[in-house]
């Protein structure tokens, strides 16, 4: 199964795979339904989760149900827990860049908010935008989650001052990337461009860095307040493991 789904994601291209996951997630989800793991974004247990990754494949990391990997879950739960994201009566302006399958219906229902879904590619998307050259006004949205997208843009300082312009003053942004902690500064080599180099190199065939632990640093030289959340540290050891959550994963909780 694991090559299998290795050679799913580096052939066919992720506009088709978000597509024809819609078909296949709910047979999935009946398939593997247990009680070993669970899904904390719609409850739903599963006696495995399925493997994951462009290069080395992890085990148990994408959710049968709503296809969410470690991040996403780990997000959820902070945003239910330790946030009125979900609750707040006041309705808050959110732009969301390449907006993930298991959030997108979730948060297009909330009446909280209003959503606005942006990206060059995703079928998702309600604006298809340059994350580097917005179509939006300065100071406009409550909240922005830009996740796993900059390490796949060559400026991304310039799409760094971007999210801080669109961000409204106290507004909060989540800007997860995959980060290697044991780097202290993060990689790039231009040179690189053989895809199965890039891949084996930074990660993925469509990335064009590796983050070390600079990365928050960079964030502040922008201009944002950022909390570096390591938010399994807070949830019990039992439960890390049962939503199966990347034990000191950090979020990036940026406020402007």
């Amino acid at each position: 199964m694991k090559q299998l789904f290795k050679f799913i994601l580096n052939t066919i291209p992720r506009p088709i795979l978000i597509r024809l996951s819609i078909i296949v997630r709910p047979i999935l989800a009946f398939l593997l339904r247990g009680n070993r793991f669970i899904d904390p974004i719609d409850g739903k247990g599963f006696r495995m989760f399925l493997p994951y990754g462009y290069g080395n494949q992890r085990n148990n990391v994408l959710s049968p149900s709503t296809l969410s990997l470690e991040r996403h879950r780990l997000l959820w739960l902070y945003l239910q827990n330790e946030t009125d994201f979900f609750t707040s009566t006041e309705t808050k302006k959110v732009l969301h860049f390449a907006p993930e399958q298991e959030f997108y219906k979730r948060f297009k229902k909330q009446t909280n908010i209003a959503y606005t879904t942006t990206d060059l590619f995703s079928p998702l998307a309600d604006v298809k935008a340059d994350i580097c050259n917005l179509p939006f006004e300065d100071n406009a949205y409550d909240i922005i989650f830009c996740n796993h997208v900059l390490e796949h843009i060559p400026d991304d300082t310039k799409a760094m001052q971007e999210l801080y312009r669109v961000l409204k003053p106290g507004g909060m942004g989540i800007f997860q990337i995959p980060q290697d902690l044991s780097r202290a500064t993060t990689f790039s080599d231009d040179s690189i461009t053989d895809a199965k180099e890039r891949a084996k190199i930074f990660g993925q065939y469509d990335h064009v860095r590796v983050y070390g632990r600079d990365y928050f640093d960079k964030l502040r030289s922008i201009g944002f307040k950022v909390i570096e959340e390591d938010y399994t540290s807070k949830i019990a050891s039992e439960f890390v493991e049962k939503y199966c959550l990347a034990k000191g994963e950090i979020i990036p909780v940026c406020f402007k």
